[in-house]
């Protein structure tokens, strides 16, 4: 599959965005209820390592805990994703991530929670709230998205996940929307066994420090 590509701009403040709608397929009760049930289960469960990495960030440096962005969602609607704060509070919140753990706009603690993946812990709280699942399509931020093709949108048409076939993949290196075929494969195969599977897998990948 020719995946098309997509030249980065400029961010733009999201106000000022025009957002495609895209066709929705309906999320399944089996997927609903299983992010509500994991998602809340495994905050209670993670509640003490939250707080203790909570500290850690602010004794570290100065700045919030929690990093705030507009991410796409369902349908291209725009909602807000949580993550703990891994970079220095000055820099933009829509500048592009850190492509090594060298990068001075880490903090120290920032360096080890991105390394072991915890930074994206609150983001069980999105899933929660219905924002997102536990697995699916990595939400893209509004500048990224606005440059989307057609074929791009596709990935719209489900819920964006905190883990899915690409974070699991040997592509995860390189950007999401030059490796479309594992969301559209997702999109189309979606299962109760199939969400598991990545789940499990990337219990294990997160375990070994992938």
């Amino acid at each position: 599959m020719t995946t098309p590509n997509i030249t980065l701009a400029a961010p733009k403040p999201t106000e000022q965005l025009t957002f495609v709608s895209t066709e929705r397929k309906e999320t399944p009760a089996w997927k609903r209820a299983t992010d509500i049930l994991l998602s809340f289960a495994f905050l209670v469960l993670l509640l003490p390592i939250l707080l203790v990495l909570a500290v850690a960030i602010k004794l570290d440096s100065k700045g919030p805990v929690f990093f705030r962005q507009f991410r796409i969602g369902l349908g291209g609607i725009p909602f807000t994703i949580w993550k703990l704060r891994s970079m220095k509070a000055d820099v933009s919140p829509y500048a592009q991530s850190p492509n090594t753990s060298s990068d001075p706009r880490l903090t120290r603690v920032g360096r080890l929670i991105r390394r072991i993946s915890v930074d994206e812990l609150p983001q069980l709280w999105n899933v929660l709230r219905g924002d997102m699942s536990l697995v699916g399509p990595r939400p893209e931020m509004p500048y990224i998205v606005e440059h989307y093709s057609a074929e791009q949108r596709m990935r719209l048409a489900i819920k964006p996940g905190i883990t899915g076939l690409w974070q699991i993949s040997h592509h995860r290196s390189s950007p999401i929307h030059e490796n479309l075929q594992h969301d559209l494969y997702y999109i189309k195969h979606c299962s109760m066994a199939l969400d598991f599977s990545i789940l499990i897998r990337t219990i294990f990948a997160v375990a070994r420090g992938v």
